[in-house]
């Protein structure tokens, strides 16, 4: 009832920018929890090339084709999505570099993806990138720490359900 005894996790930022609530996020699919809940991370305004990195350690379950997003389940068992930018499926993988393959098991803040954040931008896009928690039935509470943060800090405790 009140969370005691319950798992708790940790989980970190992919890449370094400021942590906002996934509802703050300018798509109605993240903003409105559709996928699940989360957080997102806009990269900073002067961001060059990021590596983009997994926010818990796990095995990826998909590295999308065109590396515009990826999927885990961490060792708990949570299941976690990371989307970088919005829009970015339509750029067919233009500015994105694969660091790790669908099956291959990660460690926190392990680099996946190498990404153009500037390229993104100038395609006309938003970077932000929601990590979300697909599985809601998994997750008892949340708590995010918003604003600054570097890639690998840690920005979110879960307790597991």
């Amino acid at each position: 009832m009140f969370g005691f005894g319950k798992k708790k996790t940790s989980i970190t930022a992919p890449l370094t920018g400021r942590v906002i609530p996934v509802t703050e996020v300018p798509d109605p699919v993240f903003a409105q929890r559709m996928l699940g809940d989360g957080f997102a991370i806009e990269p900073d305004a002067d961001a060059g090339v990021v590596e983009v990195c997994a926010p818990t350690a796990g095995r990826l379950t998909k590295v999308f084709d065109t590396l515009h997003a990826f999927a885990l389940v961490a060792e708990s068992g949570l299941e976690v999505f990371v989307h970088i930018g919005m829009d970015t499926v339509e750029l067919k993988g233009e500015g994105f570099e694969k660091l790790a393959s669908t099956g291959e098991t990660v460690t926190a803040g392990q680099p996946i993806v190498r990404v153009d954040v500037s390229r993104i931008r100038e395609s006309g896009r938003d970077p932000i990138t929601p990590v979300v928690f697909t599985k809601s039935a998994q997750v008892a509470s949340l708590d995010i720490t918003e604003g600054p943060a570097r890639g690998g800090d840690k920005v979110c405790t879960l307790a597991l359900a």
